[in-house]
């Protein structure tokens, strides 16, 4: 598996997997906001759906923000969804 790969231009976040679940991209869209980044979308290739390739994306997102001392405003529902259920995780979302 490699790092997570931020495009600024394309205002998108990448991880590539490749393991034994397969290889392919989780990516997520984002909005920036003064202190926070909105992460519009959360996807993953389809040969990596339903393998818990997003869910690994989604905590080298989380490490992403804590070293960028940025907080994460999810609007995608996978993003919802994964932050209320890694509790863990709550340093890093917006409040607002």
């Amino acid at each position: 598996m490699s790092a997570l790969t931020h495009d600024a231009e394309a205002r998108r976040f990448e991880l590539l997997i490749d393991d034994e679940r397969g290889r392919g991209l989780v990516w997520a869209d984002y909005a920036r906001e003064p202190g926070r980044l909105a992460v519009l979308h959360v996807e993953a290739e389809p040969q990596l759906r339903n393998t818990g390739a997003a869910g690994q994306f989604m905590q080298a997102l989380v490490q992403a923000a804590r070293e960028e001392e940025t907080q994460l405003r999810p609007v995608c529902g996978y993003a919802v969804m994964w932050l209320r259920r890694h509790p863990d995780s709550a340093d890093v979302v917006w409040k607002g």
